[in-house]
């Protein structure tokens, strides 16, 4: 088949945004530049405030770039990592617990032909995410009859106990904002896995004003009846740049994985 006769749905490629939002360039920038005019137009000492702003574009303009395909693709590097610690023969139902624009969803679905997998997400204003951006994906990857997306907090999941086979969930425990104690996020999410089933779960398990001691959180979860639970390290990985190692980046990431 010639280039020319490709179909628009064989050329499109999906859209799974970048963690580093947009606004955290354009504000910091338009700052800069503002208060530079404003030192030549008035006053010098302006030109103090105006460097104050620089550092802080220079850094999430480098890490968007890093963590798009053009820089590397380390976003993607990353949430790979999840997949990597699948221990799962695929038969069943799993959940995608703050899918974003689904990577992990269609990932897993690309990965086990015969699951159906569930995505949820609260898609907020603050990230470039959609559930209609999740869907097209899911089309353009060619998995959209065995995936499903919901609007729901994962601090609150609208699905009975015990429904999944196995979840999943990336960078997203500590972002959700009804929840003051994140480790009740861990919890809900367990809530959804059968007895037997299995989960692994992402997040900045190393922050330890959200999670406290990584030891302290395994003997929590181990209270919670579950059968096995282990933890990695992730933020060591040799792909990832030092620069965005930085504990408000990607430098206290975790894996928790294991059985229910």
């Amino acid at each position: 088949m010639s280039i020319g006769t490709l179909t628009k749905h064989q050329t499109e490629q999906p859209i799974y945004g970048n963690w580093v939002s947009a606004k955290l360039i354009y504000i910091p920038a338009a700052l800069t530049l503002a208060f530079f005019v404003l030192s030549i137009l008035f006053a010098l000492p302006i030109l103090i405030i105006s460097t104050l702003f620089f550092p802080p574009f220079v850094y999430f303009a480098y890490a968007r770039y890093r963590f798009s395909p053009a820089g590397g693709n380390i976003q993607a590097r990353i949430q790979g990592l999840v997949l990597s610690y699948l221990e799962w023969d695929g038969e069943g139902k799993a959940v995608d617990i703050g899918c974003g624009n689904a990577p992990l969803t269609i990932g897993i679905a690309k990965k086990y032909p015969k699951v159906k997998v569930v995505g949820i997400d609260n898609w907020g204003g603050a990230w470039e995410y959609s559930k209609g951006v999740c869907e097209r994906n899911a089309e353009i990857e060619g998995v959209r009859e065995r995936v499903t997306f919901r609007k729901a907090s994962a601090s609150a999941l609208p699905f009975d106990d015990e429904a999944f086979d196995f979840a999943v969930s990336n960078l997203v425990f500590h972002e959700v904002r009804d929840a003051r104690d994140k480790k009740e996020v861990i919890k809900e999410a367990l809530r959804v896995v059968k007895k037997g089933g299995r989960f692994v779960f992402q997040d900045l398990f190393l922050w330890k004003r959200v999670y406290g001691g990584v030891d302290d959180l395994l003997e929590a979860i181990k209270g919670w009846g579950i059968e096995k639970i282990e933890f990695r390290d992730t933020s060591d990985s040799d792909f990832i740049p030092k620069a965005l190692k930085l504990p408000f980046m990607v430098g206290t990431i975790g894996i928790l994985y294991g059985q229910k």
